[in-house]
């Protein structure tokens, strides 16, 4: 069966449906079912009936005679009272949903992470800087982050990001917080995840995300990287449902005021391109008792080959737009950046 995109939107503010990309058409899955309003509802109906996800949704698509245009959905404005998109996976109590990442997976990312954390040695005296904490887990990975079947490999690198309540879908901002001077783009690929009723991890699919984090912060010591995670981030606008994690290309572009700022060029990700397999940057996760609790989702950014922040004589400002592409991918994932002033005012604690 040819994978399947979905997508997660809304016909007017807080009225959820589950829809069904095909060309230019948005086939509105809920018209035909409408309690099934999430990717995870329709999960629960799918394992109810014993069939697979992608089996349900194309089964449903077929019957629904409720369409709308993609194109032009995609270019709705987040804030209007019209049809919009939201991220292609969530829950509605967000802090259900886990978001986190890991780093070093990708065969070319370690000239852009040794680029923060290397610091040059002047004295003559010394031949070469010392090898980085971030090489050597990159070394442990191309050593042994590629275990045969039924043996566990060495962990990949993985952070936290946040809950639900910093995630964002198309369209919508992504935040410079008032605590920090930049923002940093990391185009990537997301595995989605939700934990079954018998705590076992089901993959829903993979979708673009933007895991948007504080470059600037983390250059000042590696150690700063955790707090530099801890930022908003980006996922959709579609659920990719059976598609092979092997090649996927990828391109991100920065535009202000129209003019181009910043062009990656081609990315690569997928497994033929990383230094870790899938399995086991699953494993890894997903062996912890509190990742597998039912009922959850799991947002997990795979890592990205290439940064801007390292090449780059500007810093993000509001307004700027982010598109990241890829061709397995039938829409970009498009996001803009704003300044944020929420914890202007240092946060104060009260005693009980």
């Amino acid at each position: 069966m040819n994978p399947l995109s979905v997508v997660q939107f809304e016909i007017s503010p807080g009225e959820r449906r589950l829809g069904v990309i095909r060309g230019d058409e948005l086939l509105d899955v809920t018209s035909v079912e409408p309690k099934m309003q999430r990717v995870t509802d329709a999960y629960r109906q799918a394992r109810s009936q014993g069939i697979l996800l992608i089996e349900l949704l194309s089964q449903l698509a077929n019957r629904s005679t409720t369409r709308l245009n993609y194109p032009q959905l995609l270019g709705e404005e987040v804030s209007t009272n019209r049809p919009v998109l939201r991220p292609p996976v969530d829950l509605a109590d967000p802090y259900r949903v886990l978001i986190t990442g890991t780093g070093l997976t990708h065969l070319g990312s370690m000239q852009s992470r040794d680029q923060m954390h290397v610091v040059a040695e002047k004295s003559p005296t010394v031949p070469a800087a010392p090898i980085t904490d971030s090489r050597k887990m990159f070394e442990w990975g191309l050593a042994g982050g590629r275990p045969s079947a039924g043996t566990r490999g060495v962990a990949p690198e993985w952070f936290y990001k946040g809950n639900g309540t910093i995630l964002r879908g198309p369209g919508e901002p992504l935040d410079i917080p008032d605590f920090t001077q930049d923002g940093g783009e990391e185009p990537e690929i997301v595995g989605c995840y939700f934990i079954d009723d018998d705590g076992q991890p089901v993959r829903l699919g993979f979708a673009l995300g933007n895991e948007w984090s504080d470059h600037a912060v983390e250059k000042q010591n590696y150690l700063y990287l955790a707090p530099s995670k801890l930022r908003t981030c980006s996922v959709g606008p579609e659920l990719v449902i059976g598609h092979e994690f092997q090649e996927i290309e990828l391109r991100c572009t920065v535009t202000r005021n129209g003019k181009t700022l910043y062009d990656s060029g081609t990315l690569w990700s997928g497994e033929k391109h990383m230094c870790h397999s899938l399995a086991n940057m699953e494993d890894h996760h997903f062996k912890y008792p509190p990742h597998r609790c039912p009922g959850d989702v799991h947002l997990y950014y795979f890592g990205t080959s290439k940064l801007s922040y390292g090449s780059r004589d500007w810093t993000y400002a509001a307004g700027d737009e982010i598109h990241i592409t890829a061709p397995q991918f039938s829409a970009p994932l498009v996001n803009f950046v704003q300044k944020s002033t929420e914890s202007l005012t240092p946060r104060g604690v009260i005693c009980a």
